[in-house]
């Protein structure tokens, strides 16, 4: 899985012009979102395929800034406090997340600035079985 850093125009129609541009080429986005933040506006958006939707999107005239690997971790969502052991663990290991968003199966995607040693992490976390021994 690949999520793509967008530059979108700060106007309205520029979230449809990219979805439609990634329809006309048959490009699925898994999960992701956009916001704007000082009037820029940017989007992360997940892809099977990054390559198909970079390709979707810079033949529509919109710039992809970043084209990453992310990390795909479950959370025991019935569980308080997963997010902060979690990203906690991540901060031990000084691995920054720089980009966090849901996907569609409700998975948490991750970008993070050393993706092996995030990597590392996060295979831990599964096999403790998401989350830990428990309450």
């Amino acid at each position: 899985m690949r999520d793509l850093a967008i530059a979108l125009d700060n106007r309205p129609g520029a979230l449809a012009d990219m979805g439609a541009a990634l329809g006309r080429a048959g490009v699925s986005v898994e999960g992701g979102g956009a916001w704007v933040v000082d009037g820029v506006a940017v989007a992360h958006f997940l892809f099977e395929d990054g390559t198909r939707a970079r390709v979707a999107l810079e033949s529509a005239g919109i710039r992809v800034m970043a084209e990453r690997e992310v990390l795909v971790q479950r959370l025991r969502q019935g569980r308080p406090g997963q997010l902060g052991e979690f990203s906690g663990l991540m901060a031990e290991a000084g691995v920054n997340i720089e980009v966090l968003y849901s996907d569609h199966a409700n998975q948490l995607i991750l970008v993070v600035d050393d993706l092996e040693r995030g990597r590392s992490v996060s295979e831990a976390w599964a096999r403790r079985g998401a989350g830990g021994s428990g309450g």
